[in-house]
């Protein structure tokens, strides 16, 4: 131990005077005008720490009063670095490399490290030096990785926080199933649920991707089981995942369980004969889905008031996803929406029930950019003064209703679903998912984090606010329960 001390005692040494030999270089001087207890002088400080960053980094690269050499060598041991070090930058850095350091028998310490890892350690070591790094899509996992094995904290987060904020950027193989599969590993939960909510709302953007083939099972059931999702319809589901069985001949019980999620009363009939006289896929499995698709082809001939009455309709069966299909919903794009009050109609089919699809439902709906609860407006005395239905410093409302009543509504609640899109990485995607019956108003946070007086605002693609409405009707079940 005493030998120890005595290393890092010279260490010390050698680092002071390296970084003296930069001491005289030009600094930056900070005038404080506010006045001290004592003198009554103002607080000034001449500040060097940009020389003495640049000083650490020559220091790395050009190894001067190194006292410990890194070898970095991989499990196969076909790739090896050695990096020259300062144990009291590495000890300042890392509380693992302290106690490995007090520990060592030597000079040079042996690093065991994943092929991923050790091609990026020289980055990592840069990073305790400068406190800075560069570093590229497919290099992010490895160095979050050393961050959390080596207990460098503001590392992992900072890159931790990077991933989350570039979901969205593109790459030849895609990043964010590998990413999700990373976290999921590495128990880190918030980026573990950023990479899935991603997936989840831009999810025919995903299925294009080149990764989509390569996912794991257990990433494909949890999205398989979602209502959320994100897509043109069940269809473009249902061909994703025929290959990727094709693709990865799962075992027949992953198989089975993955087709079983799919929803195919929510595909027209026409659709469902077409599956079972070409899919290789369900003519192979089709004995596991027989069920489903009997009640699909029942729910489509019947009525869904009468449906109802025999089976449970609240099962995810018949239940829609968020399907961008004009039969669900419709676009919107809102130019300039901080300036007042917009309007539009559209139309869907009644319900995807084959006995509804034929008939149509008109929709208004209204958007408010600074919109006020009755209970927040200003009172007017006077006598006949009318009250605005719009002030200022309300926050942005949506409110959904159809433009008549209909008898073919009973036993149906009609959820309306607002997808907010946002501009990253220079692409358009799916920001926010807001359900509610009438009125954003009930999810309580309806666009609450943007900025839409702002012209460079992700929320705002060329000065307009892009908005997808989905009306899904859901069904509810009145099985009689005998007692």
């Amino acid at each position: 131990m005493e030998t120890q001390v005595a290393a890092m005692g010279v260490s010390v040494l050698l680092l002071v005077l390296a970084l003296r030999r930069g001491a005289d270089a030009a600094g930056s001087l900070k005038v404080d005008p506010t006045q001290d207890g004592g003198g009554g002088r103002g607080s000034d400080t001449i500040s060097h720490s940009l020389s003495v960053v640049q000083r650490l980094e020559a220091l790395l690269l050009q190894g001067n009063g190194s006292d410990v050499a890194l070898r970095v060598e991989t499990p196969s041991a076909d790739e090896v670095k050695v990096i020259a070090a300062h144990a009291l930058v590495l000890s300042l850095q890392s509380a693992v490399f302290e106690e490995i350091l007090l520990n060592r028998n030597g000079s040079t310490l042996v690093l065991k490290e994943s092929s991923d890892c050790a091609a990026v350690f020289d980055k990592f070591i840069r990073y305790l030096y400068c406190g800075e790094i560069s570093l590229r899509l497919d290099q992010a996992t490895a160095l979050h990785k050393l961050a959390a094995k080596y207990q460098v904290l503001g590392l992992q987060q900072g890159i931790t926080q990077y991933m989350t904020q570039n979901l969205a950027r593109e790459s030849s193989s895609g990043h964010v199933a590998g990413w999700y599969e990373y976290a999921q590993q590495a128990g880190d939960g918030a980026l573990r649920d950023s990479c899935l909510q991603y997936m989840a709302w831009n999810l025919s953007s995903v299925l294009q991707g080149g990764e989509w083939a390569a996912i794991s099972s257990q990433l494909l059931m949890t999205l398989l089981q979602r209502s959320d999702l994100v897509l043109q319809s069940e269809m473009e589901l249902f061909a994703a995942l025929e290959a990727w069985i094709i693709h990865n001949e799962p075992d027949g019980l992953t198989a089975e369980n993955a087709l079983r999620a799919v929803r195919y009363a929510m595909m027209p009939p026409r659709e469902l004969f077409r599956l079972q006289t070409h899919s290789p896929v369900l003519a192979r499995y089709q004995e596991s889905v027989r069920d489903l698709l009997y009640l699909s082809y029942q729910f489509h001939s019947a009525s869904p008031m009468h449906m109802a009455k025999f089976f449970d309709v609240n099962c995810s069966l018949f239940m829609p996803r968020n399907y961008l299909s004009p039969l669900w919903g419709s676009p919107w794009i809102i130019s300039n929406p901080s300036r007042d009050d917009r309007s539009t109609s559209f139309q869907t089919q009644l319900g995807p029930s084959g006995h509804d699809s034929s008939k149509r439902v008109t929709w208004n709906a209204m958007f408010s950019p600074r919109w006020l609860p009755i209970g927040m407006r200003p009172m007017y005395t006077e006598a006949g003064a009318m009250q605005p239905t719009r002030v200022e410093g309300g926050r942005p409302r949506i409110i959904i209703t159809p433009a008549t009543s209909s008898a073919d509504f009973a036993g149906v609640n009609f959820q309306k679903t607002v997808l907010v899109m946002a501009l990253q990485q220079g692409k358009v995607v799916v920001k926010h998912v807001y359900n509610f019956h009438q009125s954003t108003e009930e999810s309580g946070d309806f666009l609450a984090e943007a900025d839409l007086h702002r012209r460079t605002s992700e929320y705002l693609v060329d000065s307009s606010l892009f908005l997808h409405i989905v009306v899904k009707p859901l069904y509810q079940t009145l099985i009689t329960i005998k007692n």
